[in-house]
């Protein structure tokens, strides 16, 4: 009898606990449509007001009160509708100026039914309906220096030199995208979905590609109702094989109706201004959420600086409004990629104003398009701050010399501007591109997502190279300032290991890492490994110390006579790498 009442008492528990589940739901439903009929009723009455002729002479037949009435509850009614149709299917903002067309039709037919003082009054209310067109259309040509001032960088000469103990999130979103198609037959019910959008984040310290299981159509949402999770891989190591992760999600870019993402922050929040596209950030416990970047005009409707974002739970549908200087930790990519492209074009093409950037385009610079997210590049520097990369080039046709470069923080949204050595002319990642598409013209391979590095102290490009079916072929790096110099291999350390020697070749000086200290030591050499490569030897060699080391016969021309037993005395870099590369050698008994 005890353990009936205690499993009774634990259904009705359930039963209570479901129905405040369900009524918080339906709360949050009401909420959201309350909004939408309230601005929809708000404007519908202000369209009843303008148009209906409220003023009239009284006739014989008494009927002018009654007509003017259903008029006006006739004009307030298609006004609710429309405009409630209107805001639900776009999912605009509800500010005034984005009614400015509707406003100047109103006033104009307001005006023409209107009669005596009436008429005049709307008539004044046409006028200044026409100036606020004015206003909002002729904003481009005025609020440019604006533009600019909001997208001012900080300006430096080069980034710090990259440390070669880590590795780059080197992996080519198409490449990675095309792995996770492979592996769609880890969704349950696979044929009710596609896979969505990649996003690269930072997950529990790892660099990953995320990206979300999407509905295919109306019929399967219908049918399905949630998504069953995502899809993490990988972003520096491309041997690496997609894994699925299950997490239901109710509320996404491909759901209809009010599970529909960008429809349930709209109902949500019906004043802010939102700029790009929906991401999914997942926290290191792998719970989804997605984040929509707002902020302001810059000025009438024109121009756009991001203020913070909107983080939205994808079981639940709990948002929250969240400035800049308060993203959460887990966060990566709070300013959107489309917000940072905008704020290189502004950057860019307004540094003297709209008519400079049309016809003298004295000191313009545009923006490279060959980013991966956006005409930007997401990369990550040491810390494992997420930053956008771009590259500028001169707008005249045929040049592909690079102006300089920009990197963007992707939390806060600041911005620098690297200028690059005035003393030496940067390819731009067209020319780049260009120099790939030769080098494997036959194989018909392809570069994507260049990004500029401080190699060994030398401004160079890191590019994957793929084939025609999107499959990773190498990596390949080329000097910036000097393009005759560049390699290949099939991970991006051996790709700077090669080039490390390139640059010796090349009569460069290779400065190591950036936090790389020069030391001086002397032991017994152990073991010692010589290959050719190009045309001088890398000799690489185990000292009783237990560490590794590497020198090219080019800076040492002797090295070529080590062998094992040698006594040595050497200069190093203390670079953390695995082979510390030498930079003199002094062989005992034969120097």
């Amino acid at each position: 009898m005890v353990e009936f009442l205690s499993v009774q008492s634990m259904y009705e528990t359930f039963l209570v606990c479901n129905r405040k589940v369900s009524s918080e739901k339906e709360e949050e439903r009401m909420n959201q449509m309350t909004k939408l009929l309230i601005a929809s009723a708000v404007i519908a009455l202000i369209a009843s007001v303008l148009v209906t002729p409220l003023i009239t002479k009284k006739r014989e037949d008494g009927q002018s009160k009654k007509v003017i009435g259903y008029f006006f509850i006739g004009v307030f009614v298609l006004g609710f509708l429309a405009t409630g149709i209107t805001l639900y299917v776009t999912k605009i903002d509800v500010n005034w100026l984005v009614f400015w067309p509707a406003i100047i039709l109103l006033t104009l037919v307001g005006a023409l039914l209107a009669s005596g003082i009436e008429r005049k009054i709307k008539g004044v209310l046409f006028l200044a309906s026409l100036g606020v067109a004015v206003y909002v259309l002729s904003a481009p040509l005025w609020n440019a220096n604006e533009k600019f001032k909001s997208s001012e960088m900080k300006e430096e000469v080069e980034i710090k030199p990259f440390d070669e103990t880590q590795t780059p999130a080197s992996v080519p979103p198409k490449f990675a995208r095309n792995k996770m198609k492979k592996a769609f037959g880890q969704v349950p019910n696979t044929s009710y979905y596609e896979l969505g959008r990649l996003q690269i984040q930072k997950v529990k310290g790892e660099y990953v590609y995320i990206a979300p299981v999407e509905f295919s159509g109306f019929f399967k949402w219908m049918n399905g109702g949630t998504t069953p999770g995502y899809f993490i891989m990988s972003a520096t190591d491309s041997a690496d094989n997609p894994k699925f992760i299950k997490e239901e999600m109710k509320y996404v870019p491909s759901a209809y109706l009010n599970a529909n993402l960008e429809r349930h922050i709209r109902l949500q929040h019906p004043f802010l201004i939102f700029y790009g596209d929906v991401q999914l950030e997942v926290d290191d416990e792998g719970k989804p959420y997605y984040i929509r970047s707002y902020g302001e005009f810059i000025s009438a409707r024109n121009g756009f600086d991001v203020k913070g974002i909107v983080l939205v739970d994808a079981l639940t549908g709990k948002s929250e409004v969240i400035k800049l200087d308060q993203i959460p930790e887990f966060i990566d990519g709070a300013v959107s990629p489309e917000t940072v492209s905008l704020q290189n074009s502004y950057f860019g093409n307004y540094v003297h104003g709209f008519w400079n950037s049309m016809f003298g385009k004295k000191d313009v610079k545009i923006p490279s398009d060959e980013g991966t997210e956006s005409n930007v590049s997401p990369i990550f520097d040491e810390k494992g701050d997420m930053y956008y990369f771009t590259d500028f080039t001169s707008p005249k046709e045929g040049v592909d010399s690079m102006l300089g470069y920009s990197l963007t923080n992707a939390r806060t949204g600041d911005a620098t501007y690297y200028t690059g050595n005035q003393d030496s002319s940067y390819m731009d990642s067209q020319g780049n591109l260009q120099i790939i598409e030769k080098k494997f013209i036959e194989k018909k391979w392809n570069g994507e997502m260049p990004v500029l590095y401080n190699f060994y102290g030398e401004a160079s490009w890191l590019t994957a190279v793929l084939d025609s079916n999107g499959f990773l072929q190498n990596y390949f790096i080329v000097s910036a300032a000097n393009p005759e110099i560049s390699v290949y291999a099939t991970t991006p350390k051996e790709a700077l290991k090669l080039y490390k020697t390139a640059l010796s070749r090349g009569g460069n000086t290779v400065d190591g890492s950036s936090s790389a200290e020069e030391k001086q030591i002397s032991g017994k050499v152990l073991r010692v490994y010589k290959e050719r490569l190009g045309d001088f030897t890398t000799v690489s060699f185990l000292l009783n110390n237990g560490e590794n080391y590497l020198v090219s016969a080019e800076t040492e021309p002797l090295a070529i006579y080590l062998q094992e037993g040698d006594e040595v005395i050497l200069t190093y870099g203390d670079t953390g790498e695995q082979f510390l590369p030498v930079r003199s050698l002094i062989i005992r008994g034969l120097q």
